[in-house]
Formats: C-alpha cells, structure tokens, sequence
C-alpha cells in the first residue's frame, strides 16, 4: 500500500530524522511541533516523550536539518550534544546535501533518463 504524501514531499527524496533534545516542557514542545508542521516539505512530525526525540520525516530537497532544529531551538528547546547525537547529526546534514545537490546533477553518460 503507498503512503499519500502531503504536497511538496516526493518519495524519492523523503528523509527520516531522529533529533534527541536536553529537556522541553509541554508547551515548547507543542509550539515547535506545530510551526514545523506548517513548513512546506515537511510530511510528518511528532515527539516521543519517554525519549526526548523529535521524529521528523521531510523532502530533502526543500528542508535541511539545519532549518528544522533552528525552529526546534527557537521555541527554546536545546538539541541533545553527546558525541552520538553530534555524530548523526553530522551524517544527516551530508545526506541531506547530497540529496539537494542530486536534484540539479545532470548525468554524463548513458544513464540520462
């Protein structure tokens, strides 16, 4: 069964991110997941309690995990900063690049579509 995509999120491109955070009430929480919810590319956000994570699901062509974690820290929540939070964070912002550098990359040999 293929899932329905909201507009702007292509299933090539889509992406899934976990961002752990420090702490956070209630109500930043809230604030954040609902502005991000209105970004155009994102297709699902939500917040897992019990782990502090942020579970986002977006088209790396349009959104980047530097511009989600700056409205997941505008809202004051702090990003989670142990060495393996860092480490994927550093791997999702490589993927992430690539996928838009992807997007304009013409082929140069028989594999033109």
């Amino acid at each position: 069964m293929k899932k329905e995509h909201r507009l702007g999120v292509s299933e090539t491109n889509l992406v899934e991110r976990h961002l752990k955070v420090e702490k956070a009430s209630d109500e930043q929480v809230c604030a954040a997941v609902e502005e991000i919810d209105q970004l155009y590319g994102i297709d699902e956000v939500s917040f897992d309690p019990e782990q502090k994570v942020f579970i986002l699901e977006y088209d790396a062509t349009r959104l980047c995990i530097d511009s989600l974690e700056e409205v997941i820290t505008k809202h004051g929540i702090e990003i989670c900063h142990d060495w393996w939070s860092r480490f994927k964070e550093g791997y999702y912002r490589f993927v992430d690049q690539n996928v838009h550098d992807n997007l304009t990359h013409k082929p140069w040999s028989c594999h033109k579509k």
